[in-house]
């Protein structure tokens, strides 16, 4: 039987929702920066779109700090930086990616090798 402590799954579960939340986050930085590198916005836009990304830093940061998950969600992101990492690699080179599946298929009598 798995033993597994209730704050301890209902941290580790906030730290991936707000991990996601963090991500959400960052591609609405990266666009909103497209947009007014783009001059799509008027000044008063730009000045609002700032706020309101400031303000979607700070609700965040006291998100995390008033539930204690600070540490669980950089985990998650640090985990998820690195399974990008991984897969940028391998599609810039993906001879990795052949040798990977090659050193499966070794250890699995059932898959097809070349």
């Amino acid at each position: 039987m798995i033993d597994i402590e209730e704050d301890n799954l209902k941290q580790g579960v906030m730290g991936l929702v707000m991990a996601i939340v963090e991500i959400i986050r960052d591609a609405l930085k990266t666009q909103a920066l497209r947009r007014v590198e783009g001059k799509n916005l008027t000044e008063e836009e730009t000045e609002r779109l700032g706020r309101a990304l400031m303000d979607l830093d700070t609700a965040i940061d006291e998100i995390k700090q008033e539930m204690g998950i600070t540490e669980a969600v950089q985990s998650v992101r640090d985990g998820l930086d690195d399974i990008v990492d991984d897969v940028i690699q391998k599609l810039i080179d993906p001879r990795e990616w052949e040798d990977e599946l090659r050193e499966v298929a070794d250890g699995k009598p059932e898959m097809v090798k070349e």
